[in-house]
């Protein structure tokens, strides 16, 4: 038996078999079953066109990520149920974009990628991508203690359009150098990567050797640098492009370091602030930052950043647990911090204390 379901492309289907077992369920409508998909070569190239050639613009998609001075690692935020809200988050990185954010980080551990699953993440990637890439460079966060899973990610996340991919190196279950250095060659092998050294999350530094072996690949873009202006120094005494990943310390970083800029979190609520200090060396704007990023960073991130935008009206008061708000006195602490720089650095319109019953707490969704 065949049907025609377009004038190139047959489907054919078999009687089934008996199973050889009973069962008290319905038995099914139909006693065929698709069995093969037959098409002409020119009907099979229509329906399947091949990937996005990302690999023609891997060399201008590296130039280009090295050229950013302020990228946002993004905040995901959610609806009522858990799920995500494309419409704030739409909202979130409109704003980047308007004031002067050049790249977001999508799925990072500001953004909870660890507390989505594959599919969410690489959706994300994806909506990121088609409605922003032209306006800014999407940053997938990919990475993955499990080379297997970091190269499918990564391979899935350049397929839907992200310019470059953030990787850190394997947590908890740790590697040789060897290994690392191995993990590194995979992934950068599938396009630009941007190395992210944070042993305070990972419990082992990628040392200096790593980064300057990972550094000879056409596909490496620099490194994310979490350990302090010193390393930043060493590396880009070296030409290796590199970033501060630590907001306390950004300003240093560009300006006497060497840094090429920053991957913020504070630049969420304060982008233009952010982007002034990126490229000017203005020491009293600085300081103005200073009790902000402290404040954010009280707890393990990105507990306060979530707080601050629900206390600002952009993102819903839901948490994916394990994370949870500030409690209501560093609720307070922050909206005085936030009046005393002047709304107008902000993101918000006004900033509420709000109620610890206003926070929905989500353990499943």
């Amino acid at each position: 038996m065949a049907a025609m379901v377009s004038p190139s492309i047959r489907v054919s289907f078999v009687k089934a078999r008996n199973s050889g077992y009973s069962t008290n369920k319905r038995a099914p409508k139909s006693s065929f079953k698709c069995v093969a998909i037959y098409a002409d070569e020119e009907a099979v190239d229509r329906a399947h066109p091949p990937p996005r050639p990302y690999w023609k613009e891997v060399k201008n998609n590296v130039a280009r990520t090295q050229k950013l001075r302020l990228i946002t690692a993004i905040k995901t935020p959610y609806l009522w149920d858990g799920r995500f809200d494309l419409l704030e988050y739409d909202k979130l990185v409109e704003t980047q974009i308007e004031c002067g954010v050049e790249g977001v980080i999508v799925g990072g551990t500001t953004g909870e990628g660890h507390l989505m699953s594959w599919d969410e993440h690489i959706m994300l990637i994806a909506h990121t991508a088609k409605n922003y890439g032209d306006s800014l460079q999407v940053i997938g966060n990919t990475g993955s203690n499990s080379t297997r899973e970091a190269l499918h990610a990564t391979q899935q996340g350049f397929a839907v359009g992200m310019d470059a991919s953030l990787q850190i190196n394997p947590y908890y279950g740790k590697t040789s150098l060897t290994g690392l250095q191995a993990h590194f060659n995979a992934v950068l092998d599938e396009g630009p990567a941007i190395i992210y050294n944070v042993p305070g999350r990972t419990g082992q530094d990628i040392p200096n050797e790593i980064v300057e072996k990972c550094a000879e690949h056409s596909n490496f873009v620099g490194v994310k640098e979490c350990t302090g202006n010193d390393r930043i120094k060493y590396y880009t005494d070296q030409g290796i492009t590199c970033w501060s990943g630590n907001d306390d310390e950004a300003f240093e970083a560009r300006h006497k370091a060497g840094a090429q800029g920053v991957i913020s979190v504070t630049s969420n609520i304060i982008p233009s602030l952010f982007r002034l200090l990126m490229d000017e060396e203005d020491v009293e704007k600085a300081k103005k930052c200073e009790e902000l990023i402290e404040w954010l960073f009280q707890a393990p991130n990105p507990i306060g950043l979530n707080t601050m935008l629900m206390m600002g009206g952009r993102a819903k008061p839901v948490f994916r647990l394990p994370y949870v708000q500030y409690p209501e006195e560093q609720r307070k602490e922050g909206a005085r911090i936030l009046e005393e720089i002047g709304l107008e650095y902000t993101i918000f319109d006004e900033v509420r204390v709000m109620e610890d019953d206003d926070f929905l707490w989500r353990s499943s969704f």
